[in-house]
């Protein structure tokens, strides 16, 4: 096979690292150089054992962690197979983009750091340059065919509702279908649309603590009092909650900035408070397509529609330029909050909603998840081969939580500036005094190398014995 004479393999019983770990490392390198190709057939579980000398639930591991994080696909009665989206992609890339190079104004980064030196590892930024560029310009010329629409519909082109609620019931288990389904502009415009319709003056709402500051403000904004609920390393804590909440935003999937995912019988238990309250529990999915070590948990909203509203937006899995998300609701709710968002003249873009449209159309949108999802997987592990022991919430999205204590934080980020790398802390993210401590490092707008360079720098800086 390709495999024994192209790339050798080798393990070493006296390694500190598994025979596994061992043979996915070399595996994946192979793939990342080129001596591994895509689409190109490795040997099975049991002859690749044979040929090492090594038990098969060896390989069987190497081959799962691979599987995982998008380098593998299996093909039904055929074998394993290099995946294709393992291949060196030809991304849109502009010059500065290798470094992440950061914007303007509050987030320009520290003066001694040359611009192109910088490296951005704050949190919320996908990469926006691995776009098919084909793929899209395809979508534009098809919106450009239609005829703009002098009366929009509030709740969102038919067929674009169609292709989200079938998107949906694939990649997140909703049993949903496009009359629970309506188009926004993303998370924000369908929180606020939400907030709108369900709260007021006097009305009590909740957000994780720490959480998404943006909710916190929406919220405030329509009048509510907003009560900070705290998280532990799995998410929000069910039993600290109060009884008198309206609603609460939840990040299940990978709470924000934390990073845990929402076990599911602390799922049941949240939505049984749900249910005994009469509250509305806000669900925000917001990167829940990039999943590395299973397959992601099913929605919340499939547990129970009629107390879940789900937010998802194309904003991480895209970009934010796009402009577009979904609100899955009660028909009931959604048909109250279509009827205050055409009194206000709130809109979603429609030759945005047909390019999307196509892009769903077509499975261009999901070839794009699959190659980003690979994309990010690299990253994500350059960050926990650097930074491993201090990691939290690594499993999903695109970023992890490094904890780390609170007087050390406040000069390793000064000092990581001035070395050009852009970083964010958790004490950011409280609405009280801060309960958790660290940086929260966002890997999808830097490259794999602005990655590396940027964890060594963090490395370097964190004291002996801290880490």
């Amino acid at each position: 096979m390709r495999l024994t004479i192209d790339v050798p393999l080798t393990v070493d019983r006296a390694a500190p690292a598994s025979l596994a770990v061992q043979v996915a490392a070399q595996l994946r390198e192979a793939m990342r150089t080129g001596g591994l190709k895509a689409g190109e057939r490795l040997p099975s579980t049991r002859r690749l054992a044979v040929l090492l000398g090594v038990s098969r639930t060896v390989v069987t591991d190497a081959y799962q962690q691979l599987y995982a994080e998008g380098w593998l696909e299996g093909r039904h009665g055929s074998g394993t197979y290099v995946a294709e989206d393992a291949l060196p992609y030809e991304y849109a890339v502009p010059d500065h983009a290798a470094t992440g190079t950061a914007g303007t104004g509050e987030d320009a980064p520290a003066a001694s750091a040359a611009p192109g030196d910088v490296v951005d590892l704050r949190p919320g930024r996908p990469w926006v340059f691995g776009y098919d560029r084909a793929a899209w310009r395809r979508a534009w010329r098809s919106a450009g065919d239609l005829p703009l629409n002098a009366f929009p519909d509030p709740y969102g082109h038919p067929e674009l509702r169609e292709l989200l609620a079938g998107h949906l019931r694939r990649a997140r288990a909703v049993p949903v279908d496009a009359g629970n389904v309506m188009v926004t502009r993303g998370t924000g415009n369908g929180l606020d649309l939400v907030a709108a319709t369900l709260l007021g003056p006097g009305t009590r709402a909740g957000v994780e603590e720490p959480g998404w500051g943006a909710a916190r403000r929406v919220f405030a904004s329509r009048g509510a009092e907003v009560v900070p609920c705290p998280v532990d390393e799995q998410g929000v804590i069910v039993e600290a909650l109060p009884d008198d909440l309206r609603v609460l935003y939840t990040t299940p999937a990978h709470q924000f900035p934390v990073g845990g995912r929402l076990p599911i019988p602390r799922r049941e238990r949240l939505l049984a408070w749900a249910r005994r309250t009469g509250a509305i529990v806000v669900e925000d999915d917001y990167d829940a397509e990039f999943r590395y070590d299973v397959a992601p948990l099913p929605a919340l909203y499939g547990l129970d529609p009629a107390r879940v509203v789900l937010l998802g937006t194309l904003s991480k899995s895209l970009g934010p330029d796009v402009g577009l998300g979904w609100l899955v609701a009660p028909a009931d709710l959604l048909g109250r909050v279509a009827e205050r968002r055409a009194r206000v003249a709130d809109r979603t873009s429609g030759p945005v909603q047909r390019a999307v449209t196509t892009l769903l159309e077509r499975g261009d949108l999901d070839r794009h998840l699959r190659r980003m999802r690979l994309e990010y997987a690299r990253r994500r592990a350059a960050i926990v081969e650097a930074l491993g022991p201090c990691v939290r919430g690594d499993t999903a999205g695109l970023h992890v939580m490094v904890a780390l204590p609170a007087a050390v934080v406040p000069g390793l980020v000064r000092r990581a500036g001035e070395h050009g790398v852009l970083l964010d802390t958790t004490e950011r993210h409280h609405l009280g005094p801060p309960r958790v401590h660290g940086l929260v490092l966002g890997y999808g707008s830097a490259s794999l190398a602005g990655v590396r360079r940027g964890c060594a720098v963090i490395r370097a800086l964190i004291p002996p014995g801290e880490a």
